[in-house]
């Protein structure tokens, strides 16, 4: 199910709102030059976070990667990244928001079991 075309299509949205998040996220906390600063370079750098580091031939997307890293690693480093960006709606104070994100996420990875498995094998 890790690599049905809707759930791949979910994962995807899932990412572009987290990158979202955290650029309304860095626009709320800084002020002056430092709102535009924050709000480019907090998303940047998950993005480049994302975008870098993966597993070799991971079912979840292209299968290459710059950097290759393990399993774990990498499953950690994605439950990270959607745990901070429902963190950030939560200081934000868009509590709702930030469950629905949080139940949307979990489904997916729910539904990507077969893709977790595989993760922690390699």
């Amino acid at each position: 199910m890790g690599k049905h075309p809707l759930n791949l299509a979910l994962r995807f949205l899932l990412e572009l709102a987290g990158v979202a998040v955290f650029a309304i996220w860095g626009w709320h906390w800084g002020e002056g030059w430092w709102r535009i600063l924050l709000a480019v370079i907090v998303p940047v750098f998950f993005a480049t976070l994302w975008a870098v580091f993966a597993v070799n031939e991971d079912p979840g997307r292209s299968g290459k990667t710059v950097v290759p890293i393990p399993g774990v690693l990498c499953l950690v480093m994605e439950l990270a990244f959607f745990g901070l960006a429902t963190l950030a709606l939560f200081n934000l104070e868009y509590r709702t928001m930030g469950i629905v994100f949080a139940v949307v996420v979990l489904f997916h990875y729910a539904i990507s079991y077969d893709r977790m498995v595989w993760m922690l094998r390699h």
